[in-house]
C-alpha cells in the first residue's frame, strides 16, 4: 500500500514536472516581439504610423537604425530620420557597424535595449556579411525574444528569415532583378537572421514580377512558406499570426506536392500547391 502510494506521488510529481518544462518550451520558443517587414518602395507615413503603433514606444524607448545593407547608409539613415521625426518625439540613432565595431558591447547593448530595430534597404548580403556570427545578430534576436518590434524593408525584409534569398542564381553569372526561370538548385541562398524560421520573404513581390524566385525557393525548401511582398506594403508578424498593412498585396505560397526534377536545363514541375492572395487588414497563419 505504501509503495502504491510513493508510486502514484512519484508518477503525480513527474507529470507535474513534464507540464511545467514543456509549459517553459513553449514560452521560450515564441518571442514576446513582433516583426513589420515591409516590401520596399514608398513608406508612407501612414504606414510608418503603423510601424509606431505596433512598437507600442514608451517615453523613454528609443529606435535603432541599422543601414549595413545600404551602399550609402549615412543617406539611408537621414532619409529614415527626416520621415520618423515628423511622427514621433522618441530619440532615432543609427548604429553603422563594421567588422572593426561588431565586437562592441556597449554598442550592441544598445541595439539588444531599442524598442524598435530598423534595417534599411540595399543588399541583404552585405548586411548579413557584417552581421553574421557576431554580437550584433544576437542582440537583435533577443531584442525580438524579450518584445522588441524588429522593422525592415526590401533587404531589410529578406534577411528576417533563417533561409535568406540573396537574389543571385547559381546557374547565371550575371544578376538579374527576377528570375527568368524555374530551375532546380539555381536559387542562392544563405543564413539570414533567423527571426522567421518557417517562411521565406521575397520582396518588391508584384513590382518586379519575382514569382519565379519565390517557387524555387519552394522546390528547394517544400517545408517552408514562401511570403512575397509587394512594394508599399508590409506584413506584420505576431508569432504565428500576419497581418497585412499597406497599400498592394502579399502572395502566399505553400504546400507544393509532387515536385519532380528534370535532367534536361534542371528543368522542375510542381504538381500542385497553395496560393493565396492577401490585401491589406487580412490576415493569415503560419507555422
Amino acid at each position: 500500500m505504501k509503495n502504491q502510494f510513493l508510486f502514484k506521488f512519484s508518477f503525480q510529481k513527474s507529470i507535474s514536472v513534464l507540464l511545467l518544462l514543456t509549459s517553459f518550451l513553449m514560452q521560450a520558443q515564441n518571442p514576446k516581439g513582433k516583426l513589420f517587414i515591409i516590401g520596399g518602395g514608398d513608406r508612407s507615413d501612414a504606414l510608418m504610423k503603423q510601424v509606431l503603433a505596433v512598437a507600442e514606444l514608451g517615453k523613454k524607448d528609443y529606435i535603432v537604425v541599422l543601414p549595413m545593407s545600404s551602399e550609402e547608409p549615412d543617406s539611408s539613415f537621414i532619409f529614415f530620420k527626416t520621415q520618423m521625426v515628423k511622427l514621433t518625439e522618441n530619440p532615432i540613432v543609427m548604429l553603422n557597424f563594421t567588422a572593426a565595431t561588431a565586437q562592441n558591447k556597449k554598442l550592441t547593448d544598445s541595439v539588444q535595449k531599442a524598442k524598435l530595430i530598423f534595417i534599411s534597404g540595399g543588399d541583404q548580403s552585405r548586411f548579413m556579411s557584417v552581421v553574421h556570427n557576431t554580437p550584433i545578430k544576437t542582440a537583435i534576436q533577443k531584442a525580438y525574444e524579450n518584445g522588441s518590434t524588429i522593422s525592415g524593408t526590401s533587404a531589410g525584409a529578406a534577411v528576417m528569415s533563417e533561409k535568406m534569398i540573396t537574389g543571385n542564381q547559381k546557374l547565371e553569372k550575371e544578376y538579374s532583378g527576377t528570375f527568368d526561370n524555374i530551375r532546380y538548385d539555381n536559387l542562392e541562398t544563405s543564413e539570414g537572421l533567423g527571426l522567421l524560421k518557417t517562411a521565406v520573404i521575397d520582396q518588391h513581390f508584384l513590382k518586379r514580377n519575382r514569382y519565379n524566385r519565390l517557387l524555387s525557393a519552394l522546390v528547394e525548401f517544400p517545408e517552408l512558406t514562401g511570403i512575397g511582398i509587394d512594394e508599399a506594403t508590409a506584413i506584420i508578424v505576431r508569432n504565428n499570426q500576419v497581418e497585412v498593412a499597406g497599400e498592394s498585396e502579399v502572395i502566399v505560397v505553400r504546400k507544393p506536392k509532387g515536385i519532380k526534377k528534370s535532367n534536361k536545363n534542371n528543368l522542375i514541375s510542381i504538381e500542385n500547391l497553395q496560393m493565396s492572395i492577401y490585401t491589406p487588414g487580412q490576415k493569415f497563419n503560419i507555422k
